[in-house]
């Protein structure tokens, strides 16, 4: 089980007022408990490591029948043909591979299906985000070093 879906799985359920859930798949075995204001993540896999990590706050609980699926990393915005690239994880977002590096991308570039967009960090791992389209960048909707959310848009692309 990868990062993103122990992250995903999370989300769902601090959303959905579920007080604990059991996953397994193959070795790996995930369990989630809620309690009061807290989410904890318990992961044990074949060396039997187990890792309690704290979440944010659960808010209001959403009926558990029926569960949103994730949204996909790019959406098209209602307003014309653009399409928004969006960040799959939260953490902070980067817009140079390094300091003394130029940005992976400015307004106006370019961009082909896979090439990098951006780096996100989350938990000392830095994800690059690659473009799912490829267009023009329209507009840059984050600043570099900027915490970013799940879900939350990065990147507006012209496809034509």
């Amino acid at each position: 089980m990868e990062l993103k879906e122990i992250q995903n799985l999370i989300k769902f359920v601090a959303k959905s007022g579920v007080n604990e859930v059991h996953v397994e798949m193959g070795e790996t075995k995930v369990t989630i408990k809620t309690g009061g204001d807290v989410v904890q993540q318990v992961v044990t896999a074949p060396a039997a490591i187990e890792v309690a990590t704290p979440a944010a706050p659960v808010a209001a609980p959403a009926p558990a029948s029926e569960p949103a699926p994730p949204a996909p990393a790019a959406a098209t915005t209602e307003n014309d043909n653009h399409i928004t690239i969006k960040s799959p994880i939260i953490g902070t977002f980067y817009r140079k591979p390094s300091p003394d590096k130029p940005n992976f991308v400015e307004a106006g570039d370019q961009v082909n299906e896979g090439d990098v967009l951006c780096v996100v960090e989350a938990m000392k791992l830095f994800n690059e985000i690659e473009s799912e389209v490829s267009g023009t960048i329209v507009k840059v909707l984050v600043d570099d070093s900027s915490p970013v959310e799940f879900d939350q848009p990065l990147f507006i692309v012209d496809p034509s």
